[in-house]
């Protein structure tokens, strides 16, 4: 069954400008105009951020629904994938943000426009660690692209939490997935929106 609704989940200190998340916006509108598309500026708050995406695909049918994150935004899109039994791209995804955003408690600037920042307070640590003791169901719809040049996060640890799902496994590249566009075949394929 086609997707009609895709959603794209930006990682942290990021937004819907981020290089990725506007390749994917212009192409859904140049070549699938049809598929409902949603690109949210997601709330520094975990608990947040996954109600702003309950609440906000309330009405998608899930059968026709799909979703894309990249680092935190992976995590977030895993955790849906297995919460609803979706597809989801998961691209170089967060596996312990509790552990890993645990030293960015305070103001950060966002990468996209320096002007703005975002607030991580210590109770998002608990936030994150509620969300990580969801487990990944057996079969999971997923296709993680793991670069194994990711400066950021481990690929070994993505690679172990992600492999019973379809992974593609990246030599070199970076966290940002510089080459997305050579990518974009596969995914939209596993979208089902070749």
């Amino acid at each position: 069954m086609a997707t009609t609704h895709l959603l794209y989940l930006h990682g942290f200190r990021s937004s819907p400008h981020s290089a990725k998340a506007q390749t994917m916006a212009r192409l859904m509108q140049a070549q699938h105009p049809e598929v409902s598309w949603w690109c949210p500026q997601l709330p520094a708050s975990p608990a947040q951020a996954i109600d702003l995406l309950l609440q906000g695909t309330a009405a998608w049918p899930r059968e026709q629904m799909a979703v894309i994150g990249s680092s935190l935004g992976g995590f977030y899109a895993a955790w849906l994938s297995a919460h609803w039994g979706v597809p989801a791209v998961l691209i170089n995804p967060a596996v312990h943000p509790s552990r890993d955003l645990a030293r960015y408690i305070g103001e950060h600037p966002v990468w996209q426009d320096p002007a703005q920042s975002i607030f991580f307070e210590p109770a998002f640590v608990q936030e994150l660690q509620e969300l990580e003791s969801l487990p990944l169901p057996a079969r999971p719809a997923t296709l993680a692209l793991i670069a194994k040049g990711d400066e950021v996060l481990d690929w070994r640890e993505m690679l172990a939490r992600h492999q019973a799902g379809q992974v593609r496994l990246i030599e070199g590249g970076d966290h940002a997935l510089s080459d997305f566009d050579e990518h974009l075949p596969q995914i939209l394929e596993f979208l089902r929106l070749a």
